[in-house]
């Protein structure tokens, strides 16, 4: 086909699409004709096989697919007509399911896939600066949690008791070291650069329940300072286990240097390749 041809009918795509609450969409009638059919009968067949093929996917039908009826006029009178409002997934599986031997299928194949996988490429890597920004705010948390408790008296043999026994309070009695065997990460690197996030923002509202606690209560001293950190370690991991998740048997996650190597070189790159605005 020519190339005149699938850039005008990807286009055509782009021209139907609407926006609800922040969610792309389009009606099934509205592509009937793009994706080559005549018949809505036929292309009604065809968004039925997609639907069964977005449940035997373990995906919810309801959240792609929606009925919904348009007053349509006919002549003096308004008659009712079916159709359909489709997410990006649910377009792309009906030109998945649709017929192989209509050349705008392949089309709209290979449109919906790109711009499918386009969407998944910047949702992963939203989670991962997103990622990144929850290990600094940890690392923040700690510093605050190191100012507060120094002031207030703690010895440096305490502090790193205060620690130690806090991730033992958090992970089970698992200790800083046995954590680290259990993600598969080195002695000698930091423990939450391998956690999980809701482990680093379990580990992030420690630090500060203890750095608040310390300050109002006016804490002094190791014994008391330790006290109120394993406290609230025990308090925060109890929640977490009433609402289903153990934090020492969440699985390891990518490391959150390398993580920061690859969006830094992203950046390098993006900076490379913009063209900056023209001196007057």
């Amino acid at each position: 086909m020519d190339c005149n041809v699938i850039k005008k009918r990807s286009t055509l795509f782009d021209e139907f699409a609407h926006e609800e609450d922040g969610v792309e969409f389009w009606y099934a009638r509205d592509l009937m004709e793009p994706l080559g059919y005549a018949r809505w009968e036929n292309f009604d067949e065809a968004v039925k096989r997609a639907m069964v093929s977005c449940e035997n996917n373990e995906t919810p039908v309801d959240s792609h697919f929606r009925e919904v009826t348009k007053m349509v006029k006919s002549g003096v009178a308004s008659v009712p007509r079916k159709d359909y409002k489709l997410t990006r997934y649910a377009c792309y599986l009906i030109a998945m399911n649709g017929d192989t031997r209509k050349p705008e299928i392949a089309i709209a194949q290979a449109y919906f896939a790109v711009q499918t996988r386009k969407q998944e490429l910047i949702e992963q890597k939203v989670a991962e600066i997103q990622r990144v920004q929850s290990r600094r705010t940890l690392a923040d948390s700690e510093k605050a949690l190191s100012a507060v408790v120094y002031e207030h008296g703690i010895s440096d043999r305490g502090f790193g008791i205060m620690r130690s026994k806090g991730d033992e309070a958090l992970f089970g009695g698992h200790t800083t070291a046995q954590m680290k065997d259990r993600l598969g990460l080195a002695q000698s690197r930091p423990l939450a650069d391998k956690l999980a996030d809701v482990a680093i923002n379990a580990k992030t509202l420690v630090n500060s329940m203890t750095s608040y606690n310390v300050d109002d209560r006016n804490l002094h001293g190791d014994t008391q300072i330790i006290n109120e950190h394993v406290g609230n370690s025990q308090s925060v991991r109890t929640t977490l286990l009433e609402r289903g998740i153990t934090p020492e048997d969440l699985p390891p996650t990518e490391d959150t240097k390398k993580l920061e190597r690859r969006l830094k070189a992203d950046e390098r790159k993006l900076k490379k390749g913009a063209d900056g605005f023209s001196a007057e």
